[in-house]
């Protein structure tokens, strides 16, 4: 989802056109994308700017887009942290950094409910999965974490739908001059992404085997 997007507004003229694309995915693809975000494979800042774009282009929508951001993140969180409550210390733990894992869970220990909350709140590199994974290992109540993870959620993306909604076009027309180099360093950080992702996976299952 993100790539299309990126290569849509490589040049100024299709900025129009991405943003009717992005109206048209509306609320629904921040489900969608919030799925994702919150899966093993995460897309960092990919919903962050689907909701500053959206909110630009309907500021009066600012708040239904936070919302729906927030629903996206609260569902895909949700099957992530049932997936490693089900699994334990098992596979979906096993696919992230050892020393990042011992790390997070040192954290979760220590702090609990705003280890949780407080990650969902900070905007990337920090990355969000390893705290979802190490709350459904360590058996962490599921009422707690939905509440930590609806609150950091409910405040980033009300942050970021209200920025979208004043700042907005400056930020859009900002996109419209520079479309090029952004677009292009863009792509190649998500393609970096991917590839130390596949490398990790690939490096786990050989330890593991």
């Amino acid at each position: 989802m993100i790539l299309p997007a990126l290569f849509a507004i490589a040049k100024p003229a299709a900025v129009s056109g991405f943003l009717r694309w992005l109206r048209h995915l509306g609320g629904p693809g921040l489900i969608l994308l919030g799925l994702l975000d919150n899966s093993a494979i995460p897309l960092p800042g990919g919903m962050d700017i689907f909701v500053i774009v959206l909110s630009a282009d309907q500021p009066e929508r600012w708040p239904y887009y936070a919302f729906m951001a927030t629903a996206g993140s609260l569902l895909g969180g949700y099957l992530t942290y049932r997936l490693a409550r089900g699994e334990g210390k098992g596979r979906l733990a096993s696919r992230l950094k050892r020393s990042q894992m011992d790390k997070v869970r040192s954290v979760f220990k220590k702090w609990g409910f705003w280890s949780i909350s407080v990650p969902a709140v900070l905007p990337p590199p920090l990355p969000m999965v390893p705290f979802l994974v190490a709350a459904g290992a360590a058996q962490y109540s599921l009422q707690k974490f939905l509440a930590a993870l609806l609150l950091g959620r409910a405040v980033r993306y009300s942050i970021l739908g209200v920025l979208g909604a004043v700042y907005g076009r400056h930020i859009i027309g900002y996109f419209s001059q520079h479309t090029r180099v952004i677009v292009w360093t863009a792509v190649a950080l998500v393609v970096a992404g991917i590839a130390i992702g596949v490398l990790r996976s690939r490096m786990s299952a050989t330890r593991a085997a």
